[in-house]
């Protein structure tokens, strides 16, 4: 624990509070908007490993794989809620199944190349082109009337998988958007996204935490690139939280959803970006 002995209790007390603040506020967001809390424990993460002085070199890996990790629970819990009100598509989620799992191994392998800032800006612009086109098309018709058929639903897929993995995020950051694009509604594409959640971050967090087995300089009680104190002080919150947000989800308008989801995704992206690129 010799990275934490510079750093006074009242320090310590207060990264303590501040993770399971972040855990609080995903786990909501991930009911909420289905997001699988990835979105808000990233960039969080990102930024409490800066003031920590972990290398950066390997900081946004490890906060990408501590996400992962903590999306599992979240959005197996998430879907279940989601499911539980009729708002998970099942046949729209087991087409997107294998596709997204394809995606997940190529974004796995990609990461071991990819070096911590290329992650930061992944996450930055891809977010941020989520939320401009959220809040410009608003009030937009659909894309498509339906989800396309073979091959391009798979190809819809694997980009998912393969850019949510990278992100560090359940999936629903792009799979929410393109599913209401093809007139899936607002409220079965977040619960859609929910479960989608699970098939992005179980594959995924493994992938980071054998990527990162040989990795040095890791914060203290790490695994890989899956950093356990984080991960224990984020998760119970999350689990805690999101049956609320799906809760939420279900008694709000599809358009303040919208807003909401734009709203936080640039939010995040402009520190992301700030971070990377300063």
């Amino acid at each position: 624990m010799e990275l934490l002995n510079d750093y006074s209790l009242p320090w310590l007390a207060g990264l303590v509070a501040a993770l399971a603040a972040t855990g609080i506020v995903a786990g909501l967001l991930a009911g909420l908007l289905g997001v699988g809390g990835g979105i808000v424990i990233v960039p969080v993460l990102y930024h409490l490993f800066t003031l920590l002085g972990v290398d950066e070199a390997i900081k946004m890996h490890v906060a990408v794989g501590t996400s992962l990790a903590t999306i599992i629970p979240t959005s197996f819990i998430s879907a279940k809620a989601h499911r539980s009100k009729g708002n998970l598509d099942e046949p729209l989620f087991k087409s997107l199944v294998l596709p997204l799992f394809v995606g997940v191994l190529i974004g796995t392998a990609a990461s071991g190349y990819v070096t911590g800032d290329g992650l930061a800006i992944v996450f930055g612009s891809i977010a941020l082109l989520v939320a401009a086109n959220m809040v410009l098309r608003s009030n937009a018709k659909p894309v498509a009337q339906t989800l396309p058929g073979s091959p391009w639903r798979q190809g819809i897929g694997t980009f998912i998988g393969g850019f949510s993995t990278l992100m560090g995020i359940g999936g629903g950051t792009l799979s929410v958007p393109i599913l209401n694009g093809f007139n899936v509604p607002m409220h079965r594409a977040v619960g859609t996204a929910a479960a989608i959640g699970m098939v992005i971050s179980i594959p995924g967090a493994i992938g980071f935490l054998l990527n990162g087995l040989n990795a040095e300089n890791t914060p203290p009680l790490t695994i890989g690139y899956i950093n356990l104190i984080g991960f224990a002080l984020i998760v119970p919150a999350t689990m805690w939280m999101a049956p609320i947000g799906a809760n939420m989800a279900s008694a709000t308008t599809a358009k303040r959803l919208k807003l909401a989801f734009a709203l936080f995704l640039a939010i995040t992206a402009v520190r992301m970006l700030y971070g990377a690129l300063s």
